[in-house]
C-alpha cells in the first residue's frame, strides 16, 4: 500500500502541530534575527567577526534537536509505543513488535534531508576494535546501508527487521566482543548443544526517515534492555545521558520487575539532574480491561497500579501515563476516536508537548538573547562611540564662530598632540597584543588536545599489556590519576583566563582614562561545566566497577576497556568543546577594545582634518557644521532603528508557540 492511498493521521495528531508550531517559532526569532543582519550589512556596521557570530547562532537555531530517548527492557511495548506515535498512518507496524525482544541494538529516528531514507547499520563486528559508534558515524563506508521506500510498507517493515537480527558465535567470540559473560548464570544456560550463544548482527542502527515530527528536529532513541545497555558504554555515558527526555516504559502484565529498578536507578535517575523530562509509560493497561468488571472498576486498578509504579520509582503519579499502545495503534489505524481515547495515547502525546516543548524553548530562548544582546551591545558602542566623536567636533567647531585665524590654529595644534598622545598609547596596545598572545598560547597548551591523546594512548597501551592482570585496584588508580590530571588542566586553564581578563581589565580602565574610550568589562567565562562534565563520567567509571564486581574476569575486562574507549572519547569531546568556547571567548574580550581604539583613531583624523580644511579656508565653518549635524541626525536614526530591530527580535523571542499553532 502506498503512503499517497493513506490519510497521514500523524500529521493531525495535536503532537506533530505542537512541533510545528516549535519549528515555526523557531524559524520566526531566525527571520528576526537574519533581518537585523541585513540591516547591519545596508549599514556597513556588519564586520567579519558579527557575521560569523550571527550566522553561528542562524546554523544552531536550524539545526535544533530534541532528542527523547525510549528505555525498557524487553516485552514492554516499547517498539508498539514508537509505531503507535510514529508510524500509524502506514496502516501497519512497521518497526518489528511481538512477544520477546525485538529491538537487538540502540537504534535512532532521525530525518537529514541531505541524505536519502535510508537504515544504516553498523556491524557487531566494530566491537572488537574498541572504537566508539561516535567515532564510525565520521565514516559511512563502514555502516551496512539499506534503502528506504517510504511509499511502501510492507518495504519499509521488512527493511526495519534487520534490525532485530541475530547471529550465533562461539563464546570467545561472544566474550571478545564484551556480549558474554560465563559469571552470568542467565548466559550460561543460552549455550545451546554447540556451545554457541545467540548475539545481535549489528552494533548500533539510524533510520533516516522524513516523519513530520522528526523533520521539525525531533531524534527518537530507540533502546535494548538492561543487558545491552550495560554492554554499550555509549548508552550510559554519552547517548542517555544528553537525551532532552526518556519515556521508561513499563508492563503493566509484569508491574515494576527486579530488572525495570535497575534499569531505572543506575541508567535514568543518576543521568538526569533533575524529573524534568522523564516521563513513566505503564504500558498494556488493555490487559486489565475486563467485560465482568464496570468501567469505574477498571479505572480503579489502573489508577492503583500508576500509584504503586509512582511509590517504587519514588515519582509523582502525575509523571505516570498509562496507556495500552496496541490498542491505540489500532485506534488509529481505523480511525477508531473512541478505541484511541481509551487508550489514553492522546494524554501521554499532549505530555510530551506540555512537558518538553516549553522547557526547550526556554533553552534556546535564553541562549540566542543572550548571544544577540551581546551583538546589538557591540554595535551599539560603535555608534555611541562615533557620535560621541561627532558631537564633539560639533562642540570644538561651534566655539570657533567668530574666531580669527590663530584660535584655529591652536586648536589644531591641540587635536594634533591628542592624535600623537593617542598613537604612544597605541604602542602600549601593540605590547598587550603581543602579551594577549603570549598568554592566549598558554592557555591553548593547557588545554591541548595532542597532550590529552598521547595520555590516553598511554593508557591503553598499559591496559593493552595487562587485559588478563590489570587488576580493578591498577585501573582504578590509573583512572583516579586520569580525571585528576584533566580536572587539573581545566583548573589551571581557568587561572590563566582569570589572569588575562585582569590584564585585559587594566588595559581597559586605562584607555578609558587617559583618552576617554568607554569602560568595557571583559565578559566572564567559566569552567565550570566541564568540570561538571568529567566528575559525571568519573562517577559513571567508578559505578561501573561497582556493578561488575571486584573480579575482572576476560570479558568484563574487555567491557573495561570499552567504557574506558567511550570515557576516553567523551573527554577529548569536552576538550574540543572548552578549545572552542575560549578561542570565541578570547575574540570576544580583545574585539571591543580593537573596535574603540579604530574607531577613536578614526575620530581623531576626522577631527583634525575638519579643522585643517577650515583652516586653510577649503570649506567654511557653517558648511562643516551643518555636515557634522546631519552624520549626527543620521547616527541618532540608527541607534533608534539598531534599537527597534532588537525589540523585533525580543518580540520573536518572546512570543508564545500557541501564536504559530494555527499557522502549523
Amino acid at each position: 500500500m502506498s503512503t499517497n492511498d493513506l490519510q497521514p493521521v500523524a500529521a493531525n495528531d495535536h503532537l506533530v502541530a505542537d512541533f510545528q508550531a516549535y519549528s515555526a517559532w523557531r524559524g520566526h526569532l531566525s527571520q528576526s534575527i537574519a533581518q537585523l543582519s541585513r540591516w547591519l550589512n545596508e549599514q556597513d556596521l556588519n564586520d567579519s567577526q558579527t557575521t560569523l557570530r550571527i550566522q553561528g547562532l542562524l546554523d544552531r537555531l536550524k539545526e535544533d534537536k530534541l532528542n527523547i530517548a525510549f528505555v525498557a527492557e524487553f516485552s514492554r511495548g516499547k517498539s508498539e509505543l514508537i509505531n503507535a506515535i510514529f508510524f500509524a498512518h502506514y496502516g501497519k507496524r512497521i518497526l518489528p513488535s511481538s512477544a520477546g525482544r525485538t529491538t537487538m541494538c540502540p537504534t535512532e529516528l532521525l530525518f537529514d534531508a541531505g541524505r536519502v531514507p535510508s537504515l544504516q547499520l553498523l556491524p557487531i563486528e566494530t566491537r572488537g576494535n574498541n572504537v566508539t559508534t561516535v567515532e564510525y558515524r565520521r565514516y559511512p563506508e563502514e555502516w551496512h546501508s539499506i534503502a528506504l521506500d517510504i511509499d511502501d510498507a510492507d518495504s519499509m517493515q521488512e527493511a526495519f527487521k534487520e534490525i532485530g537480527r541475530t547471529q550465533r558465535v562461539s563464546v570467545e567470540t561472544a566474550k571478545r566482543f564484551g556480549l558474554y559473560d560465563e559469571s552470568d548464570p542467565d548466559q550460561v544456560v543460552a549455550l545451546d548443544v554447540h556451545g554457541e550463544v545467540e548475539i545481535p548482527c549489528w552494533r548500533h542502527a539510524m533510520i533516516n526517515f522524513p516523519h513530520p515530527l522528526l523533520e521539525q528536529g525531533l531524534v527518537i532513541l530507540d533502546t535494548p534492555g538492561l543487558n545491552a545497555i550495560g554492554t554499550e558504554p555509549e548508552l550510559t555515558l554519552n547517548l542517555l545521558p544528553n537525551a532532552h527526555a526518556i519515556l521508561f516504559i513499563l508492563a503493566a502484565d509484569t508491574g515494576v520487575t527486579k530488572s525495570d529498578i535497575e534499569v531505572w536507578r543506575n541508567h535514568i535517575v543518576r543521568n538526569q539532574s533533575g524529573k524534568r523530562g522523564r516521563l513513566v509509560v505503564l504500558n498494556k493497561i488493555d490487559g486489565l480491561w475486563d467485560d465482568l468488571r464496570t468501567s469505574a472498576e477498571i479505572d480503579a486498578e489502573i489508577a492503583k497500579q500508576v500509584k504503586t509504579t509512582a511509590e517504587l520509582l519514588a515519582m509523582p503519579s502525575s509523571q505516570v501515563y498509562p496507556v495500552s499502545a496496541q490498542k491505540a495503534l489500532l485506534a488509529k489505524v481505523q480511525n477508531d476516536d473512541v478505541l484511541l481515547q481509551k487508550s489514553c495515547l492522546s494524554v501521554l502525546e499532549r505530555a510530551l508537548s506540555d512537558d518538553l516543548l516549553p522547557g526547550k524553548q526556554d533553552i534556546v530562548r535564553d541562549a540566542t538573547q543572550t548571544e544577540v544582546e551581546d551583538l546589538v551591545s557591540a554595535i551599539r558602542s560603535i555608534l555611541q562611540a562615533r557620535q560621541d566623536g561627532v558631537q564633539e567636533q560639533l562642540a570644538e567647531l561651534t566655539g570657533l564662530r567668530g574666531k580669527n585665524q590663530d584660535v584655529i590654529a591652536q586648536m589644531m595644534v591641540k587635536v594634533s598632540e591628542d592624535k600623537k598622545h593617542f598613537e604612544q598609547g597605541l604602542v602600549r596596545f601593540q605590547a598587550l597584543r603581543s602579551v594577549f598572545s603570549q598568554q592566549t598560547n598558554k592557555l591553548f597548551s593547557l588545554l591541548g588536545k595532542e597532550a590529552l591523546k598521547a595520555e590516553i594512548e598511554r593508557i591503553r597501551d598499559q591496559m593493552d599489556r595487562s587485559l588478563f592482570s590489570f587488576g580493578e585496584g591498577g585501573l582504578r588508580s590509573t583512572m583516579d590519576n586520569f580525571f585528576i590530571d584533566v580536572n587539573s588542566s581545566i583548573a589551571k586553564s581557568a587561572e590563566q583566563v582569570a589572569e588575562i581578563q585582569a590584564m585585559m581589565a587594566a588595559m581597559y580602565k586605562k584607555f578609558s582614562e587617559e583618552h576617554g574610550l568607554g569602560q568595557v568589562t571583559p565578559p566572564p567565562f567559566s569552567t565550570l561545566k566541564y568540570h561538571k562534565e568529567l566528575a559525571r563520567l568519573e562517577k559513571s567509571f567508578r559505578e561501573h566497577f561497582n556493578t561488575i564486581g571486584k573480579l575482572l574476569t576476560t570479558s568484563q575486562g574487555r567491557l573495561t576497556r570499552k567504557f574506558f574507549e567511550t570515557v576516553a572519547s567523551r573527554v577529548v569531546y569536552v576538550f574540543e568543546v572548552a578549545n572552542r568556547d575560549v578561542e570565541n571567548w578570547l575574540k570576544a574580550v580583545m574585539a571591543p577594545m580593537e573596535t574603540q581604539v579604530r574607531e577613536h583613531q578614526l575620530q581623531l583624523r576626522r577631527r583634525l582634518e575638519s579643522i585643517k580644511r577650515i583652516h586653510n579656508a577649503t570649506t567654511t565653518l557653517e558648511d562643516r557644521i551643518q555636515e557634522l549635524e546631519e552624520m549626527n541626525r543620521q547616527l541618532t536614526e540608527q541607534i533608534t532603528e539598531l534599537n527597534g530591530k532588537l525589540r523585533q527580535v525580543y518580540g520573536a523571542l518572546q512570543a508564545e508557540m500557541q501564536v504559530f499553532a494555527k499557522a502549523a
